[in-house]
């Protein structure tokens, strides 16, 4: 069983072996940890089920244990139940919040109920500029008052007011916190520009279950009706697409064959026919579906934009694809300039990539040679595992602790499907990563 921490840690992969076999993907750590802040909208107990096994689900919990919640997690059946006091806590302390970008989703719901919420700036990974413009203006617009202080965003409102905001970006994490602001006020929200991603059609889905009145799920405008209160429910979350979409790539990479189960191939819907460009076999089955490669893979273009488009979170493991690609491919980034930091890593596996901008060109080389990365951020660091599982000789991937964020059990998935793969503490890892 393999070991984890939100810190350090290095993987070793030896190259070369084709993965094959069944993984089973849980519920998406892009969905989960907005749905314990849900849980913050009604007194009571909220249980989520198909709750993945991943570090930020344990920061999540720590933090709403200071808000004054009762947490209790049950790994073996993948549930979380958080009991919500009459009047939760409203401050969120930065030594949490730095870890984890995602505690900024407590902002909506603590505002809304309790009237006023203390949440230190977040930090999370390093892939660029996010700023929470969009997030401040959207409560402003609905009469909270929102000043930064000390480095914490300070929202207060006696009883926040529906209002028609228009998001100038269809951003994920703004429509989460407007949509659990709005849910509570007084009146009538329309979110117009809303995202549309699987993991915003589940906390709506939540929500509406819990009392909430909300249409135009899963389009670009969402209208929601404030009511009084809501009650607490019993949920399951959404399949993690990325997750999927990282095994679906780790099957195409390594020519192997992989049945990816639990997950939901419509939400992956232009990534998997990226991968039938690239010349993989992808079949849905009962519950996912097969992705099989017999083959060199073909490069293949990439231009990543909010949903439906193809995802930001999965443009690291195409650069690895494309790394070992028969052709040359041009990958676009369009939602976070600093996403390609992690080429400079995978350059050191001998993968031939230039960037310029938000554009990147992949020249695919026959192999790769293993080195020792280090990865920056969690979907950098699968990037990186993926090219290490076809890279010749031996990769050290430091900076575990990333992947961890996103990924559970991936050590003990990757040996299952015959991957050559060990882990190791930070105290028995060789020596810091040569730069």
């Amino acid at each position: 069983m393999e070991t984890r921490g939100d810190g350090g840690g290095t993987l070793s992969l030896t190259g070369g072996t084709r993965l094959e076999g069944r993984v089973e993907v849980s519920g998406a750590k892009n969905s989960v940890l907005k749905l314990m802040a849900a849980a913050l909208l009604a007194p009571g107990t909220t249980t989520l089920t198909n709750v993945p096994d991943i570090v930020d689900v344990d920061i999540m919990a720590e933090l709403l244990r200071r808000l004054g919640c009762g947490v209790e997690r049950d790994i073996r059946a993948s549930v979380v139940t958080i009991d919500v006091p009459e009047r939760p806590h409203h401050r969120a302390d930065y030594d949490l919040v730095r870890r984890m970008r995602a505690s900024i989703c407590v902002l909506g719901p603590l505002v809304s109920r309790c009237g006023e919420a203390d949440v230190a700036m977040p930090g999370g990974d390093n892939i660029g500029s996010r700023g929470l413009d969009l997030h401040i203006e959207g409560l402003q617009r609905m009469g909270a008052d929102v000043v930064n202080e000390h480095g914490y965003l300070v929202a207060t409102s006696e009883q926040l007011r529906g209002a028609d905001v228009w998001l100038d970006f269809p951003s994920v994490g703004a429509t989460e916190t407007l949509v659990m602001a709005a849910v509570l006020a007084d009146g009538r929200t329309t979110i117009d520009n809303a995202a549309r991603e699987p993991e915003i059609v589940d906390i709506c889905t939540m929500l509406i279950a819990m009392g909430a009145h909300i249409e135009g799920v899963g389009t670009s405008t969402l209208v929601i009706d404030g009511v009084s209160e809501l009650k607490p429910v019993t949920h399951r979350t959404v399949p993690d697409r990325i997750v999927a979409g990282t095994w679906a790539v780790a099957a195409a990479i390594t020519r192997g064959r992989i049945e990816v189960a639990g997950a939901d191939p419509s939400h992956l819907s232009i990534a998997l026919e990226k991968l039938r460009s690239a010349g993989a076999q992808v079949d849905d089955t009962a519950d996912g579906f097969v992705v099989s490669m017999g083959d060199r893979p073909k490069a293949v273009d990439v231009v990543t934009l909010p949903y439906p488009g193809f995802p930001t979170d999965l443009q690291p493991q195409f650069i690895a694809l494309n790394a070992i690609a028969d052709g040359a491919a041009l990958v676009t980034e369009n939602l976070f300039e600093a996403r390609f930091r992690f080429v400079r890593e995978l350059a050191r596996l001998g993968a031939d990539v230039r960037t310029d901008g938000h554009h990147a060109l992949i020249r695919g080389r026959a192999s790769l040679s293993g080195a020792p990365v280090e990865a920056t951020d969690i979907r950098a660091g699968a990037g990186l595992v993926l090219a290490g599982l076809v890279a010749q000789g031996r990769t050290d991937v430091y900076g575990v602790g990333h992947i961890d964020r996103g990924y559970a059990g991936l050590v003990d998935d990757l040996a299952r499907l015959g991957g050559q793969v060990v882990r190791m503490d930070d105290a028995h890892r060789e020596g810091p990563p040569m730069k």
